[in-house]
């Protein structure tokens, strides 16, 4: 798609770039709303919980790129940022950082919910607009040839990659299109924000529920956009590791909340009647 929106001396910038920075800085705009709606911490916590969190995930999503293609030298490429590696990793920092700033766990955690979901959306657009993390081949009116992706979506990188299966009488240099699994996702994150807003809005969450809900929502997301993507990790027949990672973790989320509940109980108590 844009491989590049301008560039300075050798360093290039690029739509990806752009959009991760867009990503971070919706992320905060979240983050401090909903701390500032909670009563805890201020710009300051939120901004210093966004920065540690960006260079965390970017940090842990290099690293489960590398170990995924089995290659330490990507950690040092521009390529190849992995959303559960960014999680996981984002997840360690920002304990480590409310610990630091001495910030209520549970709460903070809730705050950080939506803002989650809004920036990965915001940030999946990056990868639209540099033509990664697309789909496999499909007859959809919205199906997308990525001409200038990474990699190109030809009837080769397809088969040779990705091992789709494209049709034989397709030349290997032909373009091909695909769903565009990024848009996907934006779409199903910001409809995950929307319903995050509103559970803050309408229910009475018990403290760290609401954290819990939304990481489950994504989960479900990536687990279904998974079937569409065009992926060379399906070690486990059509599933991904991707899935699986997104099934334990939804596993654990209902866990949590079959455990702790979800609603805070009731304070109301009804008097008896003396006889």
């Amino acid at each position: 798609m844009i491989e590049e929106l301008f560039s300075i001396g050798s360093f290039s910038i690029s739509p990806f770039g752009v959009m991760l920075v867009l990503a971070l800085l919706s992320a905060y705009w979240q983050l401090q709303k909903g701390m500032r709606a909670s009563g805890i911490g201020d710009e300051e916590d939120a901004s210093a919980i966004v920065f540690a969190c960006g260079l965390g995930g970017i940090l842990g999503g290099k690293i489960y790129y590398a170990i995924l293609v089995g290659d330490w030298q990507m950690i040092f490429d521009r390529a190849g940022i992995v959303w559960y590696g960014s999680l996981i990793a984002g997840a360690a920092v920002f304990a480590w950082t409310m610990r630091r700033r001495k910030l209520p766990y549970a709460p903070t955690f809730d705050a950080a919910a939506p803002a989650l979901a809004l920036g990965y959306a915001v940030g999946r657009v990056g990868c639209f607009l540099v033509g990664d993390d697309y789909g496999v081949p499909t007859d959809l009116p919205w199906g997308m040839k990525f001409k200038v992706g990474l990699p190109p979506t030809t009837a080769g990188v397809l088969r040779g990659h990705f091992n789709v299966d494209v049709p034989p009488e397709i030349p290997n240099d032909a373009f091909v299109a695909v769903h565009p699994t990024q848009l996907y996702t934006t779409f199903a994150s910001l409809v995950i924000f929307a319903i995050a807003l509103r559970l803050r809005k309408t229910l009475p969450l018990k403290e760290g529920s609401l954290f819990i809900i939304t990481l489950g929502l994504l989960s479900i997301e990536r687990f279904c956009v998974e079937f569409f993507r065009a992926k060379d990790d399906r070690f486990f027949g059509h599933f991904t590791l991707a899935q699986v990672i997104s099934v334990v973790i939804l596993l654990l989320m209902l866990t949590l909340l079959w455990r702790r509940g979800v609603l805070k109980d009731s304070d109301t108590s009804t008097d008896g009647a003396a006889a």
